[in-house]
């Protein structure tokens, strides 16, 4: 038993582990850059809610990147590999279209902020996949519990670093000059990139565009009910998704400073999200994928009405952190069990393509449908707006009620039950 012992700690220490973690940090970092960032800068230069929603749209390479991820399992660069070699072209592409971003003018050419934005998340996007087959390769099958826990701490801490700490720093310097900053950390990713071995293929690699791009998509949709896990995988937290995005320009409104939506919003509720995802992760482990989401999507919603809430009250830093602490909590917990149900639901055969096909269906929420948002929130007010996010919760809630009577939410759980289990073993 000591050998056993000593074996596991040896993996949960090993070099793989820091890898997964520092490449989930270069993966987190770039989001928010485009999204709760941008819309300070925008709203700080005098941009209208209208124009700050229809910005969600350069969000669409994220909702789209299953379309090019077989031509990254298919083909290989000249230097450093499949993965590396991939994963190396996306991080200095996204570290020269941070850098373009940062020279462009919200106020004087929304234009060129939106297409600087839009190489910017196409890069990002890229190096999401080839992140994820990357982690999937490279760690043994009893390492991807603790090494995917990893990975999503990594990539928070990236996001608490270009929000958070973006949001601060704009108190202080320009925004030019904060994403000048969040272009220098994606050194971080490049050196990770550099430093980390190529991971062994088993499965080997696609022989032709055909096996890379069509038989994994004919092998999801051969599957019971496939359209409607994608509905429901587009519904489950949009709602959520709707609420965050007009969240940076209500704080603004309602009187809180940019220093204020850093450290209560962006720093305090970090915590609460690491705390709610690894309570969700015990919950998901006692009561089972159906349930865990049934219960998070509940909670969710009533998250989201606590934003209508501090909308009434209007300024009051107790009240901001106690929605806050609800809101990151529930969305820490119902992230935990979506991203279960969707690893279940992934054939390990083309993981790095289906894992993008559904994952880009949870991201329309954050494009399309809420690309609309600054149209409805100046037409229905803060109020009524955050009330009709919070409704708009039950459409998903509906359909896992229904896809749970077809015998299917019943599968994904005991499956997933099955890895947690292999995995702690």
């Amino acid at each position: 038993m000591p050998t056993d012992s000593s074996s596991l700690l040896y993996r949960v220490f090993s070099t793989r582990m820091l890898i997964t973690l520092l490449m989930g940090f270069s993966s987190g970092l770039p989001l928010l850059l485009t999204m709760s960032v941008l819309q300070a800068w925008m709203k700080q230069e005098g941009a209208d809610l209208s124009t700050i929603g229809l910005f969600a749209l350069v969000g669409l390479p994220y909702t789209l990147k299953f379309l090019w991820a077989p031509l990254l399992d298919r083909y290989t660069p000249s230097l450093l590999g499949r993965r590396r070699g991939w994963l190396l072209l996306a991080q200095i592409g996204l570290m020269l279209s941070i850098v373009l971003l940062a020279f462009t003018s919200p106020a004087e050419s929304p234009l060129s902020v939106a297409l600087a934005a839009l190489l910017l998340t196409f890069f990002s996007a890229s190096q999401d996949i080839v992140i994820d087959a990357y982690r999937r390769e490279a760690l043994l099958d009893e390492e991807l519990g603790f090494g995917s826990s990893l990975y999503v701490n990594g990539y928070r801490v990236g996001m608490l670093l270009a929000s958070g700490g973006g949001l601060i720093l704009a108190d202080f310097i320009s925004f030019t000059q904060v994403y000048l900053v969040m272009a220098a950390f994606m050194l971080i990713g490049i050196g990770t990139t550099l430093f980390a071995p190529e991971p062994e293929v088993t499965e080997g690699q696609p022989k032709s565009l055909r096996e890379a791009v069509i038989d994994p998509f004919v092998e999801y949709f051969r599957r019971q009910d496939a359209l409607l896990i994608l509905l429901f995988i587009l519904l489950y937290k949009v709602g959520d998704t709707m609420a965050s995005h007009m969240s940076i320009p209500f704080y603004l409104d309602i009187g809180f400073s940019t220093s204020e939506i850093g450290s209560v919003v962006k720093l305090f509720g970090f915590w609460a999200t690491i705390i709610g995802g690894f309570l969700g992760g015990l919950m998901i482990i006692r009561i089972g994928i159906y349930k865990a989401l049934w219960f998070f999507g509940i909670l969710q919603g009533l998250s989201t009405a606590g934003f209508a809430l501090l909308a009434t009250i209007g300024y009051s830093l107790a009240g901001l952190t106690g929605v806050i602490a609800f809101e990151n909590l529930t969305a820490g917990m119902g992230t935990a069990a979506f991203v279960a149900f969707m690893a279940s639901l992934t054939n390990k055969r083309f993981t790095a393509t289906q894992y993008a096909l559904l994952s880009s269906f949870m991201g329309i929420p954050r494009v399309l449908v809420a690309a609309p948002t600054g149209f409805m929130a100046e037409a229905m007010g803060w109020v009524d707006f955050f009330v009709f996010c919070s409704l708009i919760a039950i459409p998903g809630l509906v359909l896992l009620w229904w896809l749970r009577g077809r015998g299917l939410m019943q599968a994904s759980s005991e499956e997933q039950e099955a890895e947690v289990v292999e995995g702690s073993s």
